[in-house]
């Protein structure tokens, strides 16, 4: 029996920039659960690469309403705003909370768990720190923490009591969302799981407020904001966001504090599962995904999980196309660790994944839709070797097809938020076109 991989494993995966999250961004987790996280990529170019960015500074009014909403808010601002930051990666970004004044940040699993190296923490005054992912939850929440270098005297933020969140009560998030730092927003608790006591709040929340805390109206974190709920036909935030509650929050930093927490994201298991069992080279399958089939817990979207074997070093393709539903495919090796994952490397909404297999033995295969709500027929087709790219179809009538080639090198233009190197091109286009762009290289992450 295959057991399912951590939330941090493969639930909050990258999504398109339309926001559904995000290959330009990424997205939180749940009905689509968009990783509010952290990867999302900017979208205009004045966020480009790094979507995290200095607070505008605006002066006090000389007056605030007292007694009223209008003061609570100003209040918990000011008192919790300083101990906000935001996360970049490199390859997305969050948000997170200094908890300790020595610079130990907390965060969601799935907003560093892809870092390669030292991240940026840039604080409400606008410096950008470098610091450390130190540690993730051992029980496979979606919960992270990392440490900032030298640093002593940081503001903090309360945290609350344990099981002190009602519902009804109002609840305030600040975080950066799509790079927007210290954004600050407004709603109350609408529901708490009677299972897990995850947190539903109208308190918008959007990719990039991941990690972030949801707080009360005493300024205290009473939880780590985490995902958002959308539809196929509204992928922007529509009320329903999720927060980790403090309680699960208590029981990391404790872990953390007792050197119990792995610096390597968990693997927690999916629900058991039984896959249907399969071979690379076979006829290719004809499933459907509807009501019924597995679901994933991060955004309750359908999957059906295939085993098949292979040995070390084979290349494989592994390509899942449908009419009904935008395709997304998650590799996993016997453990439930995550291998590689795609969604629309197949052209179009079709997803492909080309790998090298690590170990002889079984693996998984979750034939996923890309978010909840979605159904239909889907085709599979596994195959050892690399992909048949020979009879992908041609540019349709009336597109133009271009390509440029070039490299990158110390006398190009520098990008000055990280000294990337990068070459501009130019093209002229009307409102409404449809372009894919495309970049590759097989000596460089590519941006």
């Amino acid at each position: 029996m295959f057991t399912r991989p951590s939330l941090s494993s493969f639930v909050y995966r990258s999504r398109r920039v339309c926001f559904s999250a995000i290959a330009a961004s990424i997205s939180l987790g749940l009905p689509t659960i968009v990783p509010a996280m952290a990867s999302i990529k900017p979208v205009t170019a004045s966020t480009a690469k790094h979507a995290i960015r200095t607070a505008n500074q605006v002066d006090k009014p000389s007056t605030i309403a007292q007694g009223g909403d209008e003061d609570v808010n100003v209040r918990v601002y000011e008192t919790a705003s300083p101990a906000v930051v935001a996360i970049d990666v490199g390859n997305g970004s969050g948000s997170g909370s200094i908890v300790t004044s020595n610079g130990l940040v907390l965060t969601n699993s799935h907003v560093v768990e892809r870092a390669t190296g030292p991240v940026t923490v840039m604080l409400s005054d606008g410096r950008e720190l470098l610091a450390d992912v130190v540690g993730f939850d051992p029980n496979g929440r979606d919960l992270a923490a990392v440490q900032i270098r030298n640093a002593s005297n940081l503001p903090t933020i309360r945290r609350g009591s344990q099981n002190s969140v009602r519902v009804g009560q109002r609840a305030f998030a600040i975080g950066s969302p799509f790079g927007l730092s210290n954004t600050f927003t407004i709603g109350i608790v609408s529901r708490l799981d009677p299972e897990d006591g995850t947190i539903q709040t109208d308190a918008a929340i959007n990719p990039g407020n991941s990690g972030g805390p949801l707080l009360n109206s005493n300024a205290e974190l009473i939880g780590v904001n985490t995902a958002i709920y959308s539809t196929g036909e509204n992928t922007g935030n529509i009320g329903i966001g999720f927060a980790i509650p403090v309680n699960q929050v208590e029981s990391f930093l404790t872990a953390m504090n007792s050197g119990n927490a792995p610096i390597a994201a968990v693997s927690t298991g999916l629900p058991e599962l039984t896959p249907q069992d399969t071979r690379l080279d076979a006829p290719p399958i004809g499933g459907r995904l509807d009501e019924g089939d597995n679901v994933l817990p991060s955004d309750r979207s359908f999957f059906d999980a295939y085993r098949f074997s292979g040995r070390a070093g084979q290349a494989v393709a592994l390509t899942m196309t449908s009419q009904d539903f935008d395709s997304y495919l998650i590799l996993l090796d016997a453990d439930g660790n995550r291998i590689a994952f795609d969604d629309d490397s197949g052209g179009g909404y079709d997803a492909l994944i080309q790998a090298t297999l690590p170990s002889s033995g079984d693996y998984l295969l979750l034939a996923n839709t890309y978010e909840s709500g979605q159904s239909g027929a889907y085709r599979l087709r596994l195959t050892s070797g690399a992909a048949n790219t020979a009879s992908s179809p041609p540019p349709s009538s009336g597109s133009l097809n271009i390509q440029r080639s070039g490299s990158l090198q110390d006398s190009d233009g520098v990008l000055p938020s990280d000294g990337s190197l990068f070459d501009a091109y130019e093209f002229s286009g009307r409102a409404g076109q449809t372009v894919e762009i495309g970049l590759g290289s097989s000596e460089f992450d590519t941006y």
